[in-house]
């Protein structure tokens, strides 16, 4: 492993950071990044790290510090604050208690900060603060715990790192395991470096430099190790892999579908996964042996993981991947095997569960397909690239036993359970809570680059949905994309589609689905209007709206018709008709009359998809001029007509037509993306309904 540390670096961020929070916490700030940027040594807020400095009270007294990492921050991204100052003398003064509990050690870590608003300490505050070292580094090595998790693992690392490095067995994360560390400590001065059996490697210095360094050198002897002694593997070819990615193609959806947790709610039947695909050669070769296999299925390398990914995966033997109903039947009688596995796990340990703590759901996180290889889930984006890179993680090491030969050994029972159900892990979920209406769902946008689609793309992102924002590829998709990913980073794609072109659909579908597992919801805002009266009416561009608004629209709604059938976890379709169904213009022939016949293929598929639980309704607004900066592309093509016919400019058309209406309101983008919400919350039981967005207009009846 290569050692990043660069002094130039380093004096850059004291530069930077020093004046504001000290040279010690810059420095502190950037050897956790470079701990945090490399995945082999720490994942997704794992790991912890500290520094123990001196400040002035407001009484102006010197008092020793430490700052510690804060639950919950990624240490490749911290900011200096990610780290919590603690008053070190009186922590210190806590080691002559035999034990805390969880709350108690909480109560101690948040009444001792420096900031009462700093973020909660990690659960590992005490053991930073027993060690003497200024510069403590706590990761989660792979190479690491390949050592520890072998039946002989204390001897391994023994063998692998030398006599001089310690080794402290297994204890819980918190108070005891700082005792215990202390203890080390106390008995052998002269360390500089420890190995905590399964939860990873310590190491520690005056300064970060020596103890980072520390850290990758002894990474650096574990993989050199365990490369000696690992066989060689056999090689997955590309056709391997892209059968695979083929098939998670087709079929993510059913899986998705299998995983989804009913509800007691007849409008929202369904909790849905996010899901993101693990598929590569170690994978593939991993599964495809029962020994691999059986690897797979042991406990995790190390109990920080249990609350993202469950206590074990699951695995579906021979699954059947010509006969989509059959697989369906498979993956739901495995689920169901799980859940009773995991209700009886839950039940057997229950005495253990701390107070105040409710019990998970009982579906996996992860499943395993051989041929595939491995489907990971979250409750959104963001919690199953989690789940993904901690699988990643830990069947990349289970592999390195494989080839190996090695037995491999990990927790017992007990000692799952009391992690997966630790307050303070609890505790990190918590904060994620709170994702919005929408925050485990899908949906596609089509039309998405103009003033209404990136109003209504809003909306749904608000509400914690993932969003495919589509349109034809080019800068005003990719300008969309842009403005709604500074806002909502990681929940918004740019899908390209032409809707008048079906494999360019099927494709764009599939494209969500790859990144997402399936979909939920399908807008349909794709259209385009024309200012022409009939008698002068070109042929040709008429057929040109007619491929847009009719055709764009009956294949969007058949490919989401398959799409859900497929997935059977109901759906919602929003169809944004306009005004001119009911009202139509003169010299706007083309559009109205084909915006009405989107408007009844939109009426037709509620009935035809209720049978699958997927309800279709319709918006119908008027003019929308434009959302931001971003103008309305209809109204570039019909203002121009209606200012020369009325005298008017553009102020002053919008003017007129927000006069024109009974509540003399101004129609935007936002109201029809609240229209679409209304809908695709499920407020009402309601399908084949039309909202009209217009501010009252009589003459756009029925209303």
């Amino acid at each position: 492993m290569d050692n990043q540390w660069r002094d130039d670096d380093a004096s850059r961020y004291v530069t930077e950071f020093g004046e504001r929070s000290g040279p010690d916490l810059a420095l502190r700030t950037y050897s956790s990044r470079l701990l945090g940027s490399q995945s082999s040594l720490v994942l997704h807020g794992g790991g912890n790290t500290s520094v123990k400095t001196t400040g002035r009270s407001i009484l102006g007294e010197e008092t020793e510090l430490i700052f510690v990492k804060a639950s919950g921050f990624n240490m490749a991204t911290i900011p200096t604050e990610g780290h919590s100052g603690l008053d070190l003398a009186y922590l210190r003064k806590l080691r002559c208690l035999s034990s805390l509990t969880d709350d108690e050690m909480v109560n101690q870590l948040r009444t001792h900060l420096v900031d009462a608003a700093a973020a909660t300490p990690s659960i590992e505050a005490f053991m930073h603060a027993f060690i003497p070292a200024r510069f403590i580094d706590h990761t989660h090595p792979d190479v690491i715990l390949a050592l520890t998790n072998r039946p002989e693992g204390e001897h391994t690392v023994r063998e692998a790192l030398g006599p001089s490095v310690g080794i402290v067995p297994y204890v819980k994360a918190g108070f005891d395991l700082a005792l215990a560390v202390a203890r080390f400590v106390d008995q052998n001065p002269e360390s500089d470096a420890l190995v905590l059996m399964n939860h990873g490697l310590v190491t520690w210095a005056d300064d970060p430099k020596t103890s980072y360094s520390r850290t990758i050198e002894l990474v650096s002897r574990a993989q050199e190790f365990l490369g000696t002694r690992r066989a060689t593997s056999v090689e997955v070819d590309g056709s391997e892999l892209e059968t695979a990615r083929e098939r998670y193609r087709r079929l993510a959806p059913v899986v998705r579908g299998a995983l989804a947790i009913p509800t007691s709610n007849p409008d929202l039947p369904f909790d849905r996964f996010i899901l993101k695909p693990l598929i590569s050669g170690e994978v593939l070769q991993l599964l495809s042996t029962e020994k691999g296999r059986s690897l797979a299925l042991t406990a995790p390398l190390t109990p920080d993981h249990l609350i993202r990914t469950k206590n074990y995966p699951l695995l579906l033997d021979e699954p059947d991947y010509e006969d989509t109903e059959r697989l369906r039947s498979q993956l739901g009688d495995a689920i169901g095997g799980y859940a009773r596995q995991y209700d009886e796990y839950f039940e057997r340990n229950r005495p253990r569960l701390a107070p105040g703590l409710q019990k998970f759901d009982s579906h996996p996180r992860v499943v395993l397909l051989p041929g595939l290889g491995a489907v990971c889930a979250g409750e959104d984006a963001q919690a199953a690239q989690i789940v993904r890179d901690i699988t990643e993680q830990t069947l990349g090491v289970k592999a390195w036993f494989a080839a190996e030969g090695a037995g491999y050994q990990g927790l017992d029972e007990s000692h799952l359970f009391d992690m997966e159900y630790f307050t303070l892990q609890h505790a990190k979920l918590a904060r994620r809570a709170g994702k919005g209406q929408l925050g485990r769902q899908v949906a596609l946008v089509t039309g998405a680059a103009g003033a209404i689609g990136v109003g209504v793309c809003e909306k749904l992102l608000l509400e914690g949905c993932h969003v495919a924002v589509s349109d034809l590829p080019g800068e005003h998709l990719t300008g969309a994309l842009k403005e709604l990913e500074v806002r909502f980073p990681g929940h918004a794609i740019a899908v390209p589609i032409d809707v008048t072109d079906a494999g360019s659909i099927s494709r764009g579908f599939g494209q969500v689905i790859e990144t997402w597992g399936g979909l939920d919801i399908v807008v349909v805002n794709a259209g385009i209007a024309h200012v022409s009266p009939l008698v002068d009416m070109d042929l040709e561009v008429f057929r040109k709206l007619e491929r847009v608004n009719i055709e764009g629209t009956l294949l969007v709604l058949a490919e989401a018709g398959r799409r859900f059938r497929l997935q059977k976890t109901q759906g919602d379709i929003v169809v944004v008709s306009t005004k001119n169904v009911f009202a139509p213009g003169a010299k706007f022939g083309a559009y109205s009359a084909t915006k009405a016949a989107s408007h009844q293929l939109a009426r037709i598929a509620s009935l035809e998809l209720a049978e699958l639980g997927v309800r279709v309704n319709m918006v119908a607004p008027d003019a929308v001029f434009s959302h931001g900066s971003r103008k309305s592309g209809l109204w570039a093509e019909v203002g121009p007509d209606r200012m020369r016919a009325r005298g008017l400019d553009e102020k002053g058309l919008e003017e007129y037509y927000r006069s024109r209406n009974l509540l003399k309101a101004k129609v935007t983008a936002e109201h029809v993306g609240r229209a679409a919400l209304f809908f695709l919350t499920r407020q009402t039981p309601t399908t084949g309904a039309t909202i009209p967005v217009d501010g009252g207009l009589p003459d756009s009846t029925p209303r």
